[in-house]
């Protein structure tokens, strides 16, 4: 067989995760706001006794560490979408990103937990005043960072060259831009809740408000990290796709020709795309470019290995 004939049958393996996302762009004006922020609320937190305006510095420290990991997650997945190491493309770098921006936000939320702890035993005076002007700048912050990265649900076309011939187009999420968003939401909780200990502790004298909102701040950091670990480990380990999607390919499948499916294996390879293999038993079999032809578009599925078996003389 000549080379020339082998090469119609062959394809690139990038799935458009060579091009800049929008997220890009927005995610490294939030650092740089996010930062500043940083270094402003941990500094007057020291100056000022507050543990509740130390604990969202620190917080937000641990997201402007995570933000870098997403903008260096975006980059290396465009530089990198072309190496033929990758099987199936640079998109799992988009959920390592999270995961790694996950367990740093785990251990800043433990770190948070000890601070106020020991501030409970060993409490030292507060500059209310400075210290509520501070964290309700750090709250503006937060919301304007909100608004720059709250289009995180979006569309993208993709040519879907190995499932079906029409270019089409399906919306989905990119997970890295999410995590960014939800790192910036938790900030603005941390926020309000130093907001909150600070008022009650300058109107009412209760200072023990300002380690409680502490802790308080770091449950909630911790429940945002194991949630965001649980959502991208699943990517990260192959987990099957939802079960609407493995309903839907196994009815466009089985609902024509009197096919039957054996064996059926979708996963996430990126945002919003997925890989395939299929096992096809039919006492009728046709080829393999048509049951990929059968799969609905919108699934996202970009990347299809069918088998084909024939049970006439079984």
């Amino acid at each position: 067989m000549h080379s020339k004939t082998t090469q119609q049958w062959q394809h690139e393996h990038v799935f458009g995760q060579d091009k800049v996302r929008p997220g890009e762009r927005r995610t490294l004006w939030v650092i740089f706001i996010t930062a500043t922020m940083m270094v402003i609320e941990i500094s007057t937190g020291l100056a000022y006794g507050s543990m509740a305006l130390l604990a969202d510095g620190l917080h937000m420290g641990s997201h402007t560490a995570a933000l870098g990991i997403t903008t260096i997650a975006y980059v290396y997945t465009r530089r990198c979408a072309t190496d033929s190491r990758f099987c199936f493309g640079t998109g799992k770098v988009n959920a390592f990103a999270g995961y790694t921006s996950a367990v740093l936000l785990a251990l800043f939320a433990l770190l948070m937990a000890w601070e106020s702890v020991n501030r409970f035993f060993n409490p030292v005076e507060i500059a209310f005043n400075q210290a509520i002007v501070v964290a309700v700048l750090g709250l503006i912050v937060n919301g304007a960072s909100m608004i720059m990265l709250g289009g995180h649900h979006h569309g993208h076309d993709h040519d879907h060259e190995h499932t079906n011939p029409h270019h089409h187009s399906h919306t989905h999420e990119d997970h890295n831009l999410r995590a960014a968003y939800l790192h910036v939401l938790a900030d603005a909780l941390t926020s309000l809740l130093a907001i909150f200990a600070l008022l009650a502790g300058k109107f009412l004298g209760l200072n023990w408000m300002d380690p409680a909102m502490g802790i308080v701040g770091a449950v909630l950091v911790a429940r945002w990290s194991l949630n965001l670990i649980r959502t991208t480990s699943s990517i990260l380990l192959d987990h099957q796709a939802p079960g609407s999607m493995l309903e839907k390919t196994r009815a466009a499948i089985e609902g024509v020709d009197n096919n039957r499916i054996s064996d059926l294996h979708i996963w996430s390879i990126g945002p919003g795309i997925y890989s395939a293999t299929i096992t096809v038993v039919s006492d009728a079999p046709g080829t393999p470019g048509h049951y990929k032809s059968l799969i609905p578009t919108d699934l996202g599925i970009v990347h299809t290995t069918v088998e084909v078996h024939d049970c006439r003389n079984e």
